[in-house]
């Protein structure tokens, strides 16, 4: 069998890592894309014969190129490669892989790094959103050391600010797909959100848990995951995402009040395991979730706009691991609430980079 070399970089983004690709040096037919992508990882639930690590958390792409839009500087499409089912999926967003793909246009001289800090904008390919990241490049380079701290990242690391700009309905069209803020699912109350992520949310309470237990012990309440999956299957076409079995989204957020001085505490299934800590945008989603006057999270934590049009909300969302904050832009006027932009902080680290080894069929068309 013969081998074929592939620049990559390995880079942790937020809570996460994956695979980052110059989409000039991998396939672009998505069907060849996608078989690349899953040899690259590894097949199988261990991906014990590529770079994965056999976990959705690992089991990430992301596919760089300077941008085909005069609005910004890189495109970034984000693959999450199945673990155990051999496939890709493009339809969701990844906020904390998108946090890495500044490293990876400053680090592959994509983009050339200013002084003190670089400022980027970011096509998100997959909702055709945009997200400004502001990255400290002391010098004119890439600084990895700061005492920014995030949930499930041990240490510390330098800040990286993402500014996310209208991403409401980023894959289902709009800010709630059902034209609702609540509906009724198997006699649950849900509210299907998507601010950059489609959520479904729902009280723990209603779902017969707690919301505190830890994760591993939610992965292993089999009558709890078989109730979320028929609600998933359900919510899926209502939410324009036709049929999500074996789809990344929508993810499944049960909420409960708060233990810490938070907002709202959260246990998300993403969607098959529980998730340890919550994602970049699914937390935007359930932040959102918690402003909407009549949606289920206001009965777990009610809030209250102020009397100005335009606020700026600090949401802190509790979840098994800790905690993570977004600044929400809101416009309200007449009880409605629109999302402007959301701003938020992640760090990233390059962990490798090199040549990735592929049997030569993955490599068929560029």
């Amino acid at each position: 069998m013969s081998q074929h070399a592939v620049s990559y970089m390995q880079i942790r983004g937020g809570s996460s890592k994956g695979l980052y690709f110059n989409a000039n040096d991998i396939p672009s037919v998505p069907i060849e894309r996608d078989a690349f992508l899953v040899a690259a990882m590894g097949k199988g639930s261990s991906q014990i014969d590529g770079l994965g690590g056999g976990h959705p958390l690992t089991s990430k792409a992301a596919i760089v190129s300077p941008s085909t839009r005069h609005d910004a500087d890189i495109d970034y499409l984000f693959c999450q490669v199945v673990v155990a089912e051999d496939r890709v999926d493009t339809k969701p967003n990844c906020g904390n892989i998108l946090a890495g793909t500044g490293v990876f246009a400053l680090e592959s001289g994509m983009i050339k790094a200013q002084d003190s800090e670089t400022r980027l904008t970011v096509h998100m390919v997959n909702s055709s959103k945009l997200c400004e990241l502001v990255i400290p490049t002391p010098n004119g380079k890439i600084n990895y050391a700061g005492d920014a701290k995030i949930a499930g990242v041990p240490g510390s690391a330098a800040p990286i600010i993402c500014n996310y700009k209208d991403i409401a309905g980023s894959a289902c069209g709009a800010l709630l797909p059902t034209g609702r803020p609540l509906d009724i699912v198997d006699g649950i109350e849900v509210t299907c959100i998507d601010n950059g992520m489609p959520v479904v949310v729902m009280r723990a309470a209603d779902m017969g848990i707690t919301g505190y237990e830890n994760p591993a012990d939610l992965n292993d309440n089999e009558a709890l995951k078989e109730r979320l999956q028929a609600m998933r299957l359900q919510l899926g076409p209502l939410m324009h995402l036709g049929d999500v079995d074996g789809a990344a989204v929508p993810k499944m957020c049960m909420i409960s009040p708060p233990q810490h001085g938070g907002l709202v505490n959260t246990r998300t299934f993403i969607p098959y395991k529980c998730h340890e800590s919550i994602g970049v945008l699914g937390a935007v989603s359930v932040a959102t979730a918690c402003l909407l006057p009549r949606g289920v999270a206001n009965t777990v934590t009610p809030f209250s706009a102020g009397s100005q049009r335009t606020q700026a909300i600090t949401v802190s969302i509790e979840h098994p691991s800790g905690e993570f904050s977004c600044v929400l832009d809101l416009f309200i006027e007449q009880n409605h609430i629109k999302i402007n932009s959301a701003g938020l902080m992640r760090t990233a680290r390059l962990l490798s980079r090199g040549q990735l080894y592929i049997p030569d069929e993955m490599i068929t068309s560029r």
